[in-house]
């Protein structure tokens, strides 16, 4: 064992590890936001789906609404 190892102290070798593994905790913290991202945009995606379609079927409701209402209106 060399002397700049000997002389290491248990902080030292916690700082060591730490530098030596924060490329793989990185990594991982990529593919796991890009994962959470992913499932994120497609409840939100399904969720607008959802909705537009409840207001599209409103919009469409309204329509014919208004234009039995304007049939009745040249009837009379």
């Amino acid at each position: 064992m060399s002397d700049e190892h000997a002389s290491d102290t248990p902080p030292d070798l916690l700082a060591r590890l730490r530098h030596l593994a924060q490329p793989l905790v990185d990594s991982l913290d990529s593919r796991l936001r890009d994962q959470i991202d992913h499932r994120v945009d497609e409840r939100v995606d399904a969720t607008l789906a959802s909705r537009l379609s409840v207001i599209e079927r409103a919009i469409a409701d309204l329509d014919r609404g208004l234009k039995e209402l304007e049939a009745r209106l040249r009837q009379d």
